[in-house]
């Protein structure tokens, strides 16, 4: 069965860092794109970030460029996220998913605030 479980959210102070890990099982992990997304209450989930199976193809929302940085360990099955000049309207629920896998972990909460 698939699992993905998204760890390492929190409360940050404007300009903190974080760094976000997805642990990823159930499927070939090394075989699939993997991408960040997040989401805040009543809105749509925003794509944030995304990596392809062998970690190239990198790219990024605007609002995450220069900021965060996509990285992945095919040898642990795990993705991350490291976030850094954190801002308030970072905050969001960051969710990882597997390109073509139509499953979602729980995500964690980021919440950036003074």
């Amino acid at each position: 069965q698939v699992q993905l479980v998204e760890s390492g959210g929190g409360l940050v102070q404007p300009g903190g860092s974080l760094r976000l890990s997805c642990a990823a099982s159930g499927f070939t992990f090394s075989r699939y794109a993997m991408r960040w997304y997040r989401q805040t209450p009543g809105k749509e989930r925003e794509l944030v970030a995304a990596s392809g199976s062998a970690g190239g193809s990198i790219n990024y929302a605007d609002s995450a460029k220069g900021r965060f940085t996509v990285s992945r360990d095919n040898a642990k099955n795990t993705v991350y996220l490291q976030m850094n000049s954190l801002k308030p309207e970072d905050t969001a629920v960051y969710y990882c998913k597997a390109v073509g896998i139509g499953y979602w972990g729980q995500g964690t909460q980021v919440t950036v605030s003074p």
